[in-house]
């Protein structure tokens, strides 16, 4: 498992790299930054949930604990979730992790189940339960160009996991993503038998944060890239 989670991070890493290399080179002072919150999609790049994205530059509103476990739901049972979990499961399929959940499609089976599991917990812990208890908001609030670097972006978006909004609109520790992630793995204990010593559950906490930093790079980074595209098919008509 813990292999399939470096895979997946890398992967995540290198287009985010590639993103935010695109959007500098697009970032130029004179244009007028366009409007964020008609930028948001439902998913980023087709595939990323980004429910819980906001419009950074919008006068902050709270929003409640229902709206919290609402965005939990929708992170977690988005269509492309289970395609993105049956990913995951075929990797870990391929290199046998786990060996004592078998081969064949019982083995599949097994794999698939915790593999969902893994990322319905993690968002329930760090979306909703987590948030709620330490009246944190879980939103990512997206910058948008609005005459900042790709740098500074790129910044704000890693140190999300780090720092967040407070139902009462400060800033502080970002405790939700890290007991929220921590929970998730404790949890994880309980049906991955053959991963349950402190290194691999320290090595899960650590790519699960990482990964949530990149999460929010390729959601800041998306509407850029979606404008570039479009940009490139309205030249060739």
């Amino acid at each position: 498992m813990v292999f399939i989670r470096k895979t997946a991070a890398l992967c995540i890493f290198t287009v985010a790299m590639c993103v935010t290399a695109r959007a500098q080179e697009n970032n130029a002072p004179a244009e007028a930054p366009a409007a964020p919150a008609a930028e948001i999609d439902k998913r980023a790049f087709g595939v990323l949930p980004n429910y819980r994205v906001a419009d950074g530059n919008a006068p902050f509103e709270p929003i409640t604990t229902k709206q919290k476990f609402v965005i939990g739901a929708k992170d977690s049972f988005d269509k492309p979730v289970f395609l993105l979990a049956g990913f995951y499961a075929g990797l870990a399929h391929l290199q046998n992790s786990n060996p004592s959940f078998g081969q064949g499609a019982k083995g599949f089976g097994n794999r698939y189940v915790r593999s969902l599991g893994d990322t319905i917990i993690g968002n329930f812990m760090t979306e909703a339960a987590f948030p709620s208890l330490f009246k944190e908001d879980p939103r990512y609030f997206m910058q948008g160009q609005n005459g900042k670097t790709g740098k500074q972006r790129f910044f704000y978006a890693v140190t999300r996991v780090v720092v967040t909004k407070t139902d009462a609109g400060g800033s502080r520790f970002n405790f939700s993503e890290l007991l929220g992630n921590g929970a998730s793995v404790a949890i994880s204990n309980l049906y991955y038998p053959e991963s349950r010593d402190y290194s691999s559950n320290f090595s899960k906490l650590a790519l699960q944060i990482g990964t949530d930093a990149i999460s929010n790079v390729l959601k800041e980074f998306w509407p850029d890239i979606k404008q570039r595209m479009h940009s490139k098919k309205a030249a060739k008509h």
